[in-house]
């Protein structure tokens, strides 16, 4: 059976592949899972610690009926999905002698929910997990590293806007822009279906592991061909606004910032999505403490203002129309606008859609569940042809800005797999070098970006400008960099290696090294590192 993962950061959502209907169904999971009156089943993205060393955790709807959300326990654990894969500034405790970090967090998190599945039972033979459009490598790592130890057969990775417009379902060559606006990343994706693709297009979607063939390959019909035409996105949530509403309220009240607050802060958001004011309300009966914090739609719609909200918005969306019309796509080249994630049912984000797009063309009707029951459709027969959305390159040392420097080798927007190779030169620099290294990175997109760091104990994000991208070196680490060891020794002033790159049709950068003095291949298409 065929599970996808929604993976987010506030919420988490599970589905299955229904045999018997032949459609999607979402799960709902003992323990785990919060229902509210329409809303499909949704598991808070929450993990309470009870023992480290035993891997004893609490997961999801249990840690809020507990109460354990409600207290500074350093066992508690939220947001921890956007810490995964970067480098975080802060502070992370030593549980029962075991040291945390966000990546063992969101690990024991990912294993309770497919061991709830398989308590209910059902069996988990083949997984899609959904991944955030703007996710560097580290975070696709982290989860292939968490897959190998969830004894699936078959695993795949999805984009999550991707995902959310196979969700809503896409008629033959229409196009569709998906804003997948969740808790903690603003995701924009245009997808196409083509059904009269004659591409064979492999893999499904991203193959992490390999097991029984899909349905379209092992049934001999045509695949649907999901193709991706332009992806943006940003480090940009729900859980933004919920520090900027605690914020807000500390200023206003004289509050301490604390777990407490900013659940009530969150739930405020959630009312003000359908009423224009809200209100909460907490008495705690231990210690006789009532909180109680309003809020207006209007006084709300400032506070987004004054962190540049709309601006940020702006960046992705002008990002993602450039794109497109470097493929010929205009605005009106767009059929439908489809809303998905809890930050976009934000009154003032569809409003902010609407100033782009006619509201006819935009769909806000299955926010939740989109993404999760539109990953099932890899496994259905939907085929996805892709690009790489980041760009790959080489550091040098600058001797204008004296300091190190990144030379793009691959861009964003290359197609996989690479029909032909990058070739690099490179010589020795002094007399009798032994060896040559070079450090590869994945670059930032080029329109500045965000950063994830600590503020205090909390986890959230800044806007970089233009020229601060980021930069995560894939191989700076001992024994990683040398990718030639020169016999004779190397000498400057000429040319004595050539590098080949190329990246298959599983996204894996291989590197192909001669040399030149000796004529002998050093590496011969040897795979260097899996690329987003």
């Amino acid at each position: 059976m065929t599970i996808a993962i929604d993976f987010g950061t506030s919420n988490t959502v599970v589905t299955r592949w229904n045999g018997a209907t032949q459609q999607p169904e979402t799960l709902a999971l003992p323990g785990l899972t919060l229902i509210q009156g329409q809303n499909p089943p949704l598991i808070p993205s929450l993990l309470y610690v009870e023992d480290a060393l035993r891997q004893e955790v609490v997961v999801g709807q249990a840690v809020r009926d507990r109460g354990l959300d409600l207290s500074s326990d350093p066992r508690f654990f939220r947001n921890f999905k956007r810490g995964i894969g970067t480098p975080i500034q802060g502070f992370l405790p030593e549980l029962d002698g075991q040291a945390m970090s966000f990546e063992r967090a969101g690990q024991w998190f990912l294993n309770r929910v497919v061991a709830a599945v398989r308590e209910v039972p059902l069996p988990v033979e083949s997984l899609v997990l959904t991944v955030p459009v703007d996710s560097f490598e580290a975070y696709r790592h982290w989860l292939g590293q968490v897959c190998q130890s969830l004894q699936v057969e078959q695993v795949r990775l999805l984009d999550e806007p991707t995902a959310a417009a196979l969700g809503y379902g896409l008629a033959d060559q229409e196009t569709l822009l998906v804003i997948d606006f969740g808790g903690g990343t603003l995701d924009l994706s245009l997808v196409r279906l083509d059904f009269g693709s004659q591409s064979g297009a492999k893999p499904l979607g991203f193959i992490l592991q390999w097991g029984k063939k899909s349905l379209a390959e092992s049934s001999g019909q045509r695949p649907r061909v999901a193709r991706v035409l332009a992806k943006a996105g940003q480090s940009l949530g729900g859980s933004d606004i919920d520090h900027w509403l605690v914020d807000y309220f500390v200023e206003t009240q004289g509050l301490v910032a604390s777990p407490l607050i900013t659940r009530l802060a969150e739930k405020l958001k959630i009312q003000l999505s359908l009423q224009s004011q809200a209100s909460e309300v907490y008495f705690n009966d231990e210690t006789f403490e009532t909180y109680e914090l309003s809020l207006t739609r209007d006084r709300f719609e400032a506070i987004l203002q004054d962190h540049q909200f709309f601006d940020r918005l702006d960046t992705s969306m002008t990002q993602i129309l450039q794109q497109a019309r470097r493929q010929g796509l205009e605005m009106n080249d767009i059929h439908a606008v489809l809303l998905v994630g809890g930050t976009a049912q934000i009154p003032s984000v569809q409003a902010w859609a609407q100033q782009y797009f006619d509201s006819q063309k935009i769909r806000s009707s299955r926010p939740f569940e989109a993404i999760a029951q539109g990953a099932l459709q890899v496994a259905q027969g939907v085929e996805l042809k892709d690009f790489l959305y980041h760009s790959y390159g080489i550091r040098y040392w600058d001797r204008k800005q004296n300091r190190h420097n990144w030379h793009p080798l691959i861009k964003a927007g290359q197609p996989y797999p690479m029909t032909q190779s990058i070739e690099l030169f490179l010589g020795a620099s002094i007399e009798n070098q032994p060896s040559i290294e070079l450090i590869l990175g994945e670059l930032g997109t080029d329109t500045g970006g965000t950063e994830v760091y600590f503020d205090g104990n909390r986890l959230v994000t800044r806007s970089l400008a233009a020229g601060q991208n980021q930069v995560q070196p894939l191989n700076d680490r001992e024994g990683a960099r040398t990718i030639a060891r020169l016999e004779p020794l190397g000498f400057p002033g000429t040319d004595r290696i050539k590098v080949q790159f190329r990246v298959d049709d599983r996204r894996l950068l291989r590197m192909t090294v001669e040399d030149l003095l000796t004529n002998q291949t050093l590496l011969d298409d040897q795979p260097v590192v899996q690329l987003s």
